[in-house]
């Protein structure tokens, strides 16, 4: 961000007219094209809580979560999970001399609470994926929100940019006007075009880094349409008070009790696979070639050896305890970002404070009595130049002052939550 005010640069007058004319021109080229490609769609304005919405709807993100969400409802038709069916043939001199034939039929059902602990760990994986979807939604609305005031960034750049344009255009005349009448030498008019033509340069070179903060805004928003921010809305970000628990906190905590949950439904799960199962069956035969005998069998499938799903079951209760260190870790690590965050956000509420109240006042006051004072002879050039940089750099501090109170006021809106 550092790097766009350093288009704005008033300290210094050492740049030739011709080379701001030069560097002019390239840029106009270049800026030609754009607008040629920008102008081709139009620009649609919208609101930082439709962009919010439209992202929520759009993002590619939110989507594949949807899917993941729709895929662990579907799996929940599998908690009944039967054997395959077996069916065997058999032929041969198994009963006499003769070639005789027997066909059988077994299949094994789940006894116990299998099927009940399989549909209840079902059900809890869906909420997980439900889970993470809020946080990818939570992502998704900090960075529209700050891209949506990063433009707002760039559109308070601009129109740093046209006041200064606005300042030394003045100067020009007035430094023209003294030249003929030999009040002054031609350092000044030279200089003053040379500032002039820089600060144009700037001005194409600005439009290039509100598209680029554009193109940021529609790649979060991911929408084809050249969507910008409502020409009405406020630069200054205005956060939204939360009472109780904050949101980060809420959806940090729904998560990792949501996957608490879930393990605590494997282990149930682990526990009801050491039952047996029941088997029913149906068989038909020849005996000595005369069809036909039948008859029905039933059996039971004992797992003796269980140990594999009772160090599942122990695993999963491990895995409970990490979850629960997890979000104790996590609490304490959002907790101090928090407090980092806040801490940052009254210091630039501190800046903006005395920019609004005094400094904008001060500048405005020292240009408009520095320009009359030059206007009217009662001011050298030198003079005049050193106070103008005073008053411009009391400006600039104050764009980039709301900038940073944007981005720490955003921040602690939408503080980063972990979930790992």
């Amino acid at each position: 961000m550092k790097n766009i005010l350093k288009h704005i640069n008033t300290s210094s007058f050492a740049h030739l007219a011709k080379d701001g004319l030069r560097a002019l021109r390239l840029n106009k080229l270049v800026l030609a094209f754009l607008f040629a490609t920008t102008l081709t769609t139009a620009q649609q304005k919208i609101s930082l809580e439709k962009a919010i919405e439209l992202a929520k709807s759009n993002n590619i993100d939110l989507k594949i979560a949807d899917k993941e969400i729709e895929k662990q409802t579907v799996l929940k038709k599998t908690a009944f999970q039967a054997d395959p069916l077996q069916v065997q043939y058999q032929g041969g001199q198994f009963n006499s001399a003769d070639y005789d034939h027997n066909v059988s039929v077994q299949q094994f059902f789940p006894l116990g609470n299998i099927t009940k602990a399989n549909r209840q760990l079902q059900e809890e994986l869906a909420k997980l994926a439900e889970k993470r979807k809020a946080l990818s939604t939570y992502e998704v609305e900090k960075a529209v929100t700050l891209a949506y005031y990063q433009y707002l960034y760039g559109v308070s750049i601009q129109k740093l940019n046209s006041e200064l344009n606005e300042i030394y255009t003045k100067f020009l005349k007035n430094a023209e006007l003294r030249f003929k009448t030999g009040e002054s030498g031609n350092i000044e008019v030279i200089s003053a075009k040379a500032k002039v033509k820089e600060i144009e340069t700037q001005k194409a070179q600005l439009e290039f880094d509100l598209a680029i903060y554009q193109k940021q805004l529609q790649f979060f928003v991911q929408t084809d349409e050249n969507v910008i921010p409502d020409a009405q809305t406020a630069l200054q970000y205005s956060m939204v008070k939360e009472e109780g628990t904050s949101k980060a906190e809420t959806l940090m905590t729904d998560f990792y009790q949501q996957q608490i949950s879930v393990y605590q439904k494997e282990v149930n799960t682990h526990k009801a696979m050491r039952t047996p199962k029941v088997g029913l069956g149906y068989f038909a035969q020849t005996i000595n070639t005369q069809s036909l005998f039948q008859g029905f069998t039933a059996g039971l499938q004992i797992p003796l050896f269980g140990g594999v799903n009772t160090a599942k079951a122990k695993a999963s209760a491990i895995s409970i305890s990490q979850s629960q260190l997890a979000l104790d870790k996590n609490k304490l690590t959002l907790n101090l970002q928090k407090q980092e965050l806040q801490n940052n956000f009254e210091k630039q509420q501190k800046a903006m404070d005395y920019f609004q109240k005094e400094g904008l006042q001060y500048a405005d006051q020292i240009i408009s009595t520095a320009q009359k004072s030059y206007a009217n002879g009662d001011l050298s050039y030198w003079s005049y130049i050193s106070f103008l940089n005073q008053a411009i750099d009391i400006k600039k501090q104050y764009t980039e002052a709301t900038h940073n109170f944007n981005q720490s006021a955003i921040e602690l809106q939408f503080p980063t939550i972990k979930n790992n």
